[in-house]
């Protein structure tokens, strides 16, 4: 969690809301399927549902108040993996900053499958 402390009290943001918004801004850009999860059982990746989207993100604190961020997707056929990957860095550092004021130091971006 972050905390952000101003004159009138106490912010703090948790993960799971750096996990939603992370995972709506990757399935927005284009070429993405959806979020990956590799399920621990059979070691294969599975497609998230929407409610279940946070599964595909880790989020990493840093000690100067800034997040790192893993995500997990599942990419379309015939899509350019690099310019879809960088689409994706790019919107998800932005739309998280946006929506939370954090600055978002590192987006790593793994393709776990693609869909025919």
């Amino acid at each position: 969690m972050i905390q952000f402390k101003t004159e009138r009290g106490e912010i703090t943001v948790s993960s799971a809301v750096f996990s939603s918004i992370t995972g709506i801004a990757a399935t927005n850009c284009f070429g993405v399927k959806g979020m990956a999860y590799r399920s621990m059982t059979d070691g294969l990746v599975h497609l998230l549902r929407r409610e279940a989207m946070s599964k595909g993100v880790s989020i990493t604190y840093h000690d100067d108040n800034t997040i790192s961020i893993e995500l997990h997707i599942i990419v379309e056929n015939g899509v350019n993996l690099p310019a879809v990957c960088r689409s994706i860095m790019s919107e998800v550092q932005y739309v998280v900053t946006k929506n939370t004021g954090v600055n978002v130091k590192r987006v790593t971006v793994c393709v776990d499958s693609m869909t025919l």
